[in-house]
């Protein structure tokens, strides 16, 4: 049974001509970035084209990629960049539109209740810790994959996500009593 490549040797491969490469790295990562950008942008026309560019991006930049790390740290903050990028243009009007981002096949009832409660929950923290949130439970990033992507130190990521838990806790704990 051969060993699974790692994402840094599968892009190497890509780099090197290999489309499968690529083919790979889009089925391991493709939904896991589109929830980190449609939970950082709250309209999924806005992820829908950001994941593009991401892609795109990638695909430009292979042949000068050189394993420094997470491929995937790579790819995430090329797609947190390019939604900057979109953010600051004049003619987005953001007017808070948030659209959920779920999975058309969600359970029960009970189910989809309880997953509109936790998002309404993580879209009321602050947006440093709701990015850190989203990436480490809805993207599976490391500590150290989020600090490479929002370029800030490890520890402060750990804090971060510290201080989301507790405000989430403590919202749920309130509706509880409610």
């Amino acid at each position: 049974m051969p060993l699974e490549q790692s994402d840094d040797e599968l892009m190497l491969r890509y780099r090197d001509g290999e489309l499968s490469a690529f083919q790979e790295l889009y089925r391991r990562h493709s939904r896991g970035l589109y929830r980190f950008l449609a939970w950082r942008s709250g309209r999924t026309e806005w992820a829908d084209e950001v994941a593009q560019e991401t892609w795109l991006a990638v695909h430009h930049a292979r042949t000068r990629y050189a394993a420094q790390g997470s491929f995937r740290s790579y790819l995430f903050q090329i797609g947190r960049n390019r939604l900057a990028d979109m953010q600051r243009q004049p003619d987005i009007d953001d007017c808070g539109d948030w659209e959920m981002v779920q999975d058309s096949a969600e359970a029960t009832a009970l189910d989809r209740q309880q997953n509109l409660a936790l998002h309404a929950a993580i879209r009321l923290l602050p947006s440093e810790q709701k990015e850190a949130l989203v990436l480490q439970h809805f993207s599976g990033l490391s500590i150290d994959e989020i600090a490479q992507v929002v370029v800030a130190p490890a520890e402060t990521v750990k804090s971060r996500l510290r201080y989301a838990m507790r405000k989430l806790r403590e919202q749920f704990k309130q509706e509880e009593t409610a």
